[in-house]
Formats: structure tokens, sequence, C-alpha cells
């Protein structure tokens, strides 16, 4: 008699997408290159040409700099904290 074989569970590590949905043509084809050397974010569309720069800010990645490239297209300002 042998022993009940023992199931194996693999844990799936997920990525961070290449690339993103763009906002104005709706395609999956923006990537976010990040360039610390140079101290800036370059952020286009591969399909439409839409492109934006960004300073880099400390500990960021693709995703973050995409999101403040959708912030800009669509005009959100960053919320100031109330003092007092």
């Amino acid at each position: 008699m042998g022993r009940r074989r023992r199931r194996i569970v693999r844990v799936v590590r997920r990525k961070l997408p290449e690339f993103y949905l763009c906002p104005r043509c709706g395609k999956n084809t923006v990537r976010a290159t990040i360039k610390r050397k140079q101290g800036r974010v370059l952020v286009i569309c591969g399909s439409c040409g839409l492109n934006d720069t960004f300073p880099v800010q400390p500990q960021m990645e693709g995703v973050d700099a995409y999101c403040l490239f959708v912030d800009s297209y669509y005009g959100v300002e960053k919320e100031e904290a109330a003092t007092g």
C-alpha cells in the first residue's frame, strides 16, 4: 500500500502589463518608458501618437506614469490637503 500523493500548489505571480489603454483612441498601445538618468518619464501611444512627459518620482513604475498620463489627459488636478 502506498501513501496518498501530495498535491503540488503553484503560486502564479502576476506581472504588470507593458501596454496600457489609450484614453483618446481606446486601443491597448500606450507604453510608459522611464529614463531615470535623464529624470523623465515618456508616455506615448503607438497608435494615435498622444504623448506626454513627466519628471521621475522616487520608486515610480510604469503603471504610476500611466496614471499620471490619464489624469493629465482628463484634466484631473491633485487634491491639496486642507490645512487647519
